[in-house]
């Protein structure tokens, strides 16, 4: 049997390296976002007198966005963390059904990652790769004909809404949760926490402790 860490002993959840590649690449969506909106909603874009500088602003951010990412690629633990929000466990079947019922502490046993932070980081993922090319095709008019600028700003137009909805959502529940920004901010968790939100991961890592532990023994 495991033995649990002791409760003011901080669970290592994020590394340095993954805490920078959250920041800067939500500070681009951010700027991306913010940009967006002062572009193409009527009531914001009159109060801006360099619409030029806030066009070129948006391209860059949208441009840069998976720079971060691929800095990071780098890294043992993003690409550990990558590999585990890529798959998807049998504690994540009907997962999102529960949480949505009856709150994400209901809905299971979780992993390092739940399946709703799954399923959004795969949307955010093909979300920015088809805004990317379809942003290039609007930036780069000559390189495509008209019918397909006219249906790149579509999809764009209407991808960059259902974004912004899937970040608001996602900053909305992370203000909710005073223990998860924490852990995002300085990379260590508490243990009850963990038990409490990502129980499988909790465990995972009390089985690594008692290892180690035998090991120095």
């Amino acid at each position: 049997m495991t033995r649990p860490p002791a409760e003011n002993q901080e669970l290592y959840r994020f590394s340095t390296a993954e805490r920078w590649v959250h920041r800067t690449s939500s500070t681009l969506m951010m700027v991306a976002i913010v940009t967006a909106a002062f572009l193409y909603l009527p009531m914001l874009a009159e109060l801006v007198g360099r619409r030029r500088l806030l066009v070129t602003v948006h391209e860059w951010a949208g441009i840069a966005l998976p720079a971060p990412l691929l800095a990071g690629i780098f890294f043992r633990s993003l690409r550990a963390d990558l590999r585990r929000l890529n798959r998807f466990g049998p504690q994540d079947k009907g997962w999102a059904w529960r949480a949505m019922r009856y709150g994400t502490r209901a809905a299971g046993a979780a992993g390092k990652f739940n399946a709703g932070q799954k399923l959004y980081a795969a949307l955010i993922a093909g979300a920015t790769l088809v805004m990317m090319g379809t942003g290039l095709l609007m930036w780069f008019p000559h390189l495509s004909s008209l019918t397909w600028r006219t249906g790149a700003t579509f999809v764009h137009d209407w991808l960059a809404l259902l974004v912004g909805v899937l970040v608001i959502g996602h900053v909305r529940m992370a203000m909710k949760d005073p223990e998860a920004r924490h852990g995002m901010r300085t990379g260590r968790v508490s243990p009850a926490w963990a038990r409490r939100e990502h129980r499988l991961w909790a465990e995972e890592e009390a089985e690594k402790q008692a290892e180690a532990e035998s090991a120095e023994g």
